[in-house]
């Protein structure tokens, strides 16, 4: 009962319709820089790439493929850095160097049997706009861009590469009366094995 109350203080601030629109998603989407990164790109001298993700967006992708949730990303740029971080992760699909992601979009619905209004999609910027646009629910980080969080149902109060995957991947798991199950399921774990 404590844990319900933990999680429904967390994310009192979240409307009616919101959580409507979470209950239909069976697909989230991410974009990469500026939602799982911070958007800053570091080349040193030997012009190798470097990103900073956030473990705790990283740790919620299991839970959701745990709980049928397809999990993909679709970016804008070709990195080998986010391929591996994607790999890493088990996401369902990560596609890069994408210029035209709502014919990507496109792609996806049709090649996993999905309407749109069953996608959620994460986005800060231009490119994201084709699929922010269409999806059942769509999500900002707080520091997207601001015309491009108008095409948004939701904007995060956190930030790209600071737990907006995160916050959204529990959004969708307590839609669907799943996240409690899973703090309870752990923390009785922990319990037995004291």
């Amino acid at each position: 009962m404590e844990t319900e109350k933990i999680v429904s203080s967390y994310f009192s601030h979240i409307p009616d319709e919101i959580w409507e629109k979470a209950t239909k998603i069976k697909l989230l989407i991410t974009d990469v820089d500026g939602v799982l990164t911070d958007g800053g790109i570091i080349y040193d001298d030997m012009e190798t790439e470097y990103k900073k993700y956030d473990v705790k967006d990283g740790l919620i992708v299991s839970h959701l493929r745990r709980n049928k949730f397809m999990v993909g990303a679709i970016t804008g740029r070709n990195s080998r850095v986010v391929e591996n971080r994607c790999e890493e992760l088990k996401f369902d699909f990560h596609y890069h160097g994408v210029k035209n992601k709502g014919k990507k979009f496109d792609e996806v619905l049709e090649t996993l049997e999905l309407e749109a209004d069953q996608v959620a999609y994460i986005g800060d910027d231009l490119i994201d706009i084709p699929i922010l646009s269409r999806v059942g629910f769509s999500i900002c980080p707080a520091d997207a861009i601001e015309y491009v969080k108008s095409f948004a149902h939701y904007t995060s109060r956190f930030s790209g590469g600071k737990g907006v995957f995160r916050e959204v991947g529990d959004l969708l798991l307590h839609a669907n009366q799943l996240l409690v199950p899973i703090i309870e399921n752990l923390s009785q774990k922990e319990n037995d094995k004291n």
